[in-house]
């Protein structure tokens, strides 16, 4: 049976004969409609008329938003190019195309390749993830020090050993940002190389704990680059400056007003790439988990809280941060039951930050395991001693905790996270000067 497919190469040189061939052989394809430009395209698509669609780099304002939107619909990607234009294959892998040819290729051959696209699609929905465009070009992981000069390799395409960590919270600020920086500072210290994103859509300020200028290019200009197929390796280390030795920086939107900027299907290929880049990367997300219902009906539609979503379910660790309080808690506790929800799967590493006598009483880290076991079943807490001076030189100074107040209680406490996400020793002071700085905690 002829597979129904959709032709969007206006513009090519080689459309006429491109069609015509296809018409004329026995391909196992059938052109049901030629489309003038994307909108129409994406109009077509929703339609359910075809399987898939041929489409050409040459496709103005083709980029990974709209073959989000083709893939929501159930429309495969095939990619063309003009025989002989490097550039144009290449930007068809970076915008997440698996299946691409040059345009002369025999229809068999393409009929293959929209075949294999139409498998691909169907296994990607029915294995429940995401079908936005798959892992772009990239390269494997090399000398970081090289990367802002080198280029990827043509014809590499490798997925990332990188590690994702995400770093998430309720409502309330319970120091999401503070356990994201103090964790890539300490795991760059340890001498894993990281990379700290700020993936808040309400409100991130990791530019300015670090002393980072707003109008550093940062995380939205790495999602622009991800979405117009532009964007490598050597690309993200470019938007990506260094903060310290084996730690780069992504900060974040200037303005919360800028979240539509953050697409989800632009920063699945950041956080691919970033897995290229660096060991580890840290992202400070949004509080927000809720999914808009009426929204959720339409694929075209942006979705503020659509970067966190992706992010808590692309990561391999997820550390839920709250505030050791009774409010903190509450809220932790809520927090955790819908992240279940909107997470199926997920297995939160918890953060009490700001553990202190005067909000719990007596024994706090005893009281608040007790708490958590109750509500939520988890008992393997970390805890982050409430160490209010060390915190404020670090912003007042805009530095890592580390650099300066190396014996902070809270500094100690977030080496040793870091360390178990990396499974390296963290680096301590004596047991007997631990034991004096956490007097009162």
């Amino acid at each position: 049976m002829s597979v129904p497919v959709i032709a969007a190469v206006t513009g090519a040189s080689w459309e006429a004969a491109l069609v015509a061939g296809l018409e004329r052989d026995p391909s196992g394809i059938t052109v049901v409609r030629r489309c003038v430009d994307l909108a129409d395209l994406l109009a077509v698509a929703t339609t359910g008329t075809a399987r898939a669609v041929l489409l050409s780099a040459e496709l103005r304002r083709l980029d990974r938003d709209a073959l989000s939107r083709l893939a929501a619909s159930g429309v495969a990607v095939v990619g063309l190019y003009s025989p002989g234009d490097d550039i144009a294959a290449t930007r068809l892998r970076q915008l997440g195309v698996r299946q691409v040819l040059a345009a002369d290729a025999v229809p068999s051959d393409i009929a293959a390749a929209v075949a294999v696209a139409v498998s691909q699609a169907r296994s990607a929905a029915s294995g429940g993830r995401s079908a936005a465009p798959d892992t772009a070009w990239s390269q494997p992981l090399g000398a970081l020090s090289d990367l802002t000069d080198s280029q990827p390799s043509a014809g590499t395409l490798e997925p990332g050993t990188g590690t994702l960590v995400a770093v998430w919270g309720p409502t309330g600020a319970p120091g999401r940002t503070t356990v994201a920086v103090g964790v890539a500072g300490e795991l760059a210290r340890s001498g894993v190389s990281t990379l700290l994103a700020d993936a808040d859509v309400y409100g991130g300020v990791v530019a300015q704990l670090l002393g980072f200028l707003d109008e550093a290019p940062g995380l939205a200009a790495a999602a622009r680059l991800a979405n117009n197929g532009a964007l490598d390796v050597a690309g993200l280390a470019r938007v990506a400056p260094q903060a310290g030795r084996g730690l780069r920086v992504l900060t974040g939107i200037s303005r919360a007003e800028r979240w539509p900027e953050l697409r989800p299907a632009a920063l699945e290929q950041v956080w691919e790439l970033a897995r290229n880049l660096a060991e580890v990367t840290v992202v400070d997300c949004g509080f927000c988990l809720e999914q808009d219902e009426e929204l959720s009906f339409d694929t075209a539609a942006p979705r503020r809280n659509g970067a966190t979503l992706m992010t808590l379910a692309r990561a391999d660790v997820v550390l839920a941060v709250g505030a050791a309080d009774p409010v903190g808690v509450q809220r932790l506790v809520r927090g955790l039951t819908q992240l279940r929800e909107v997470v199926p799967g997920a297995s939160p590493r918890v953060v009490l930050n700001q553990v202190r006598r005067g909000a719990i009483g007596a024994e706090p880290r005893a009281q608040l395991r007790e708490a958590l076991d109750r509500y939520v079943g988890v008992r393997d807490i970390t805890f982050v001693p409430y160490d209010r001076d060390a915190l404020d030189a670090a912003v007042l100074q805009a530095r890592l905790i580390g650099e300066v107040a190396g014996g902070s209680a809270a500094r100690e406490a977030l080496a040793d996270l870091a360390a178990g996400l990396t499974g390296r020793a963290s680096r301590r002071r004596p047991a007997r000067s631990r034991r004096l700085l956490r007097r009162g905690t």
